[in-house]
């Protein structure tokens, strides 16, 4: 998203009640970042330095300073001798700062040449804000130049952003809105200030941050207190209640229009009937005394709601009832996440064509600039459209975007910017194609190769066609990593540590089955500390791929050390043998003061050295100068087990005699960690210099108050190949061990014991999520195939999609089934199975 300004530093210094304690230059401002990983323009920027968890904004400071940004708002007292031609605004808080900014802004479009205001739309509700944006703003493309947020831009940050893309083109907006606690809503309103409100429904998200659900309806209901319409389900008691409350309270019956829909009682919209066809779905209402019906292309009661939802805008707008119809029969799919995935000749794809707009092309080239294992970045764009602008200007903007994201292949498709192909002349490699008949035409001599390349296209020019000649045709059954998600759960942690409290994410097993270098990659962000691997092959190849974080290698042997060298990765050493052996390597290549790690056993059992060696261990790596101590260790045994406490307690006194030990012999300070997931919860005064988190990072601890905080990260999916229909008597799978009773209904789907499905999952020990209906493991799990028993299941189609675990599937059913813990089925996923890693 190209976080846009247009205000003076003196201007941005007033609005948001902040003092400017040092101004060098008045400089053109053109860009708010936020992100880091977003710089483009240096010069003209601003950078707000948020709070985040334990992020040292002084670094950031003091990072983006040598970068060229010398515009910065801050919170906190930043050392300026070491920034001598920066600008300062200093606020309270820089969240608030952002937020008045914002608020600002919005009100600047209250009162438009004219004489009219700019209409407003502001969507709440627990599911659905998204979809009903995006539908709107399909729906309503052809009669207004909309300002929309951004994917799911809804919470005290991105709804700030979202406000502070309006300018005069745009001739309505919409926004959605977001809480997880109370107090928010009210910040939220006075950004976006609707005009126009839509409430989607209420679910059990964020529960925890309100006393009930009647609280959760009334604090999102907050968002519409200045609103002239308000459109919602009235099937709901508890929302139809709040609403008339919410409205009483605010004495207000005389300023807002209520539009409701409803298929159980009198409403203005109200649903008589709905019709499911295989593929398609018909709704008939009646609507001032008439009957009107539309036809979507859904099935799926969300989707029926959201259509119902976004026909009643559409009606309170006036809009013909045919328009209505037409246009809601070519609603499409909302795709809201870009997804990483693999592609042929060693390529890496990023899908996102279902829109094209300068705002989520933005986003999608931020998404692209973060992917670092190919030097090379394509971008196959289509026209954009919805902009408001001229030809020549909007272009412009992009090829400059283009410019600034330093991409090296534009391959451009569509009419509109085929005329204006000069405007990226800068660019190295660009082709140049009025249509994707053209491109297709043309695919085999553009020679694609280890390249990442981001397909960017409006939904008309249906660049899924691109896709699908790129994208690596490999297995069907997928592994979905949320990268957010584990940027989320690294911050959950974080909340726990003291701010000098060190992170070594372990990336062990391929990340816990979740992928290496895109997890690593995506930490190393994040500021943790240190990775840890399990062997040095795993530590090369981040080493190849860009990493460049201090790695633990925790199972060096011999055949390793010139690796261990070569690609500076820090040895595990657990026993004098392994210290004699790489010494002796040390010295035959003239290396002094490598850095290395202690593991100490202290009630394990597996790898150390024992208590008894410390004391000649540490004398002896004080008297060799081939050795730096980075770090001394050792592991808990049950630091997840209450009634190990005592033990584990054990383990740290005798963990810190032996730190106390080695700091006396050596003389020098090394980073001392004990530490793992579940101990970060369960035994915070066991922090010490250092944590290793590992399989916390990807949504499983053992802690249950921990887990409830955590965001699922892994997806694993698998498609129906075949149905079959089999008689009562007859048998499934192998050996014949399942035996139906009566006449059923059969789906086998592509997944099996080869995949990492486990095989003591058969016979209805195991079951799996199909149209949202948990159906149970028949027969033997095959190697590649498992069969599922779907009787009584109707509209299942060969190729649908089924859940094997994920958030409604969590993984730990899938341990507790088959008798293991969640690592094992983490770790057991296999190669084969294609991983799309994905952004939100």
């Amino acid at each position: 998203m190209i976080e846009k300004i247009d205000y003076t530093l003196t201007e941005i210094a007033e609005i948001v009640n902040g003092t400017l304690l040092r101004q060098t230059t008045e400089p053109s401002l053109k860009y708010l970042l936020l992100d880091s990983r977003k710089l483009t323009l240096p010069e003209h920027t601003i950078f707000f330095a948020l709070h985040a968890d334990n992020f040292n904004n002084k670094i950031l400071v003091i990072d983006l300073y040598k970068k060229g940004v010398t515009n910065f708002l801050i919170d906190e007292e930043i050392c300026f001798e070491e920034q001598p031609s920066a600008n300062f605004i200093t606020v309270k808080n820089t969240l608030k700062a952002l937020q008045a900014l914002a608020s600002h802004h919005r009100k600047q479009f209250g009162n438009l040449p004219g004489g009219h205001e700019l209409p407003v739309v502001g969507v709440t509700g627990s599911n659905g804000k998204t979809i009903v944006k995006e539908w709107l703003n399909q729906l309503l493309e052809n009669d207004f130049n909309i300002v929309r947020s951004p994917k799911s831009y809804n919470s005290q940050i991105g709804v700030p952003l979202s406000v502070l893309q309006i300018n005069l083109t745009h001739t309505l907006a919409v926004f959605e809105a977001g809480i997880s606690k109370k107090g928010e809503m009210e910040i939220l309103e006075n950004i976006i200030k609707p005009t126009i409100g839509i409430f989607t429904n209420i679910g059990s998200a964020h529960d925890e941050g309100f006393e009930n659900a009647e609280e959760k309806i009334y604090e999102k209901l907050k968002l519409f207190t200045n609103v002239s319409v308000l459109i919602f389900c009235s099937d709901n008691g508890k929302v139809s209640s709040a609403i008339n409350n919410f409205i009483k309270t605010e004495n207000r019956e005389l300023q807002v229009e209520l539009f409701s829909w409803s298929k159980n009682s009198a409403a203005p919209l109200r649903i008589i009937k709905v019709e499911k066809g295989p593929d398609h779905s018909t709704i008939t209402a009646i609507f001032r005394q008439r009957e009107i019906r539309i036809t979507i292309p859904f099935t799926d009661d969300a989707s029926i709601e959201n259509a119902i939802t976004c026909w009643c805008v559409l009606l309170q707008m006036n809009i013909a009832d045919k328009i209505i119809a037409e246009r809601m029969s070519h609603l499409f799919p909302i795709e809201m996440r870009l997804e990483l995935k693999e592609g042929i000749n060693n390529c890496a794809i990023i899908n996102d064509s279902y829109s094209a707009d300068i705002n989520s092309l933005s986003i999608a080239l931020d998404f692209l600039a973060q992917q670092q294992q190919h030097p090379k970045h394509t971008v196959i764009l289509s026209d954009v459209l919805q902009s408001g602008k001229l030809n020549k200007e909007l272009y412009g903007e992009i090829a400059s975007v283009l410019q600034q994201k330093k991409i090296h292949r534009l391959i451009a498709i569509g009419p509109k910017i085929f005329q204006q192909h000069e405007q990226f002349s800068f660019l190295k490699e660009t082709n140049f194609y009025k249509s994707v008949k053209a491109f297709k035409n043309d695919f085999s001599a553009l020679r694609f190769g280890n390249e990442t390349i981001l397909i960017k296209g409006a939904r008309i020019f249906k660049f899924e066609q691109i896709n699908k000649l790129l994208e690596k045709k490999i297995h069907q059954t997928i592994l979905s990593i949320n990268l957010n998600a584990i940027a989320d759960n690294l911050k959950e942690y974080r909340r726990l540590l003291r701010p000098t409290t060190k992170i070594m994410a372990m990336v062990k097993a391929f990340s816990y089955g979740s992928g290496t270098f895109e997890v690593a990659s995506l930490i190393q962000f994040h500021k943790v500390d240190y990775l840890g691997v399990a062997y040095a092959d795993e530590g090369v190849e981040l080493r190849k791929a860009g990493i460049a974080l201090p790695i633990m290698v925790m199972n060096p042997d011999e055949n390793t050390f010139d690796a261990l060298v070569d690609y500076d990765l820090e040895p595990e050493i657990f026993s004098f043998a392994m210290l004699e052996s790489f010494e002796k390597y040390l010295l035959s290549s003239a290396i002094n003061y490598f850095p290395m790690h202690i593991k100490l056993d202290t009630g394990m059992h597996r790898l150390g050295f024992e208590n008894g060696d410390i004391d000649s261990l540490a004398k002896r790596l004080h008297a060799s100068k081939r050795f730096k101590v980075q770090s001394v260790f050792s592991h808990l045994v049950a630091s997840e087990d209450a009634d190990e406490d005592g033990f584990t307690l054990h383990q740290a006194n005798v963990f810190l005699q032996g730190c106390q030990v080695f700091q006396r012999i050596l003389g020098y300070n090394f980073i001392r960690h004990l530490t793992n997931t579940s101990g970060i919860s369960r035994h915070p005064e066991l922090q010490l210099d250092m944590v290793r988190l590992g399989v916390g990072l990807y949504g499983i601890d053992n802690n249950t108050d921990m887990q409830s905080k955590l965001k699922n990260v892994s997806t694993l999916t698998t498609t129906v190949a075949q149905i079959k229909k089999i008689k009562a008597g007859e048998t499934v799978g192998y050996s014949r061990k399942a035996k139906v009773n009566i006449d059923s209904t059969i789906a086998t789907v592509r997944i099996g014991y080869a995949d990492g499905y486990p095989r003591n999952l058969s016979n209805g020990k195991g079951k799996m999520l199909l149209h949202n209906t948990f159906v149970p493991v028949i027969g033997n799990v095959c190697m590649d195939m498992t069969m599922l028993d779907i009787t009584g299941i109707t509209n299942v189609n060969e190729g649908d999609e089924v859940i094997v675990f994920g958030e409604r599937l969590p993984l730990q059913y899938l341990a507790k089934w088959s008798n293991t813990i969640p690592y094992e089925i983490m770790t057991g996923i296999s190669q084969r199975v294609k991983r799309i890693y994905f952004q939100e």
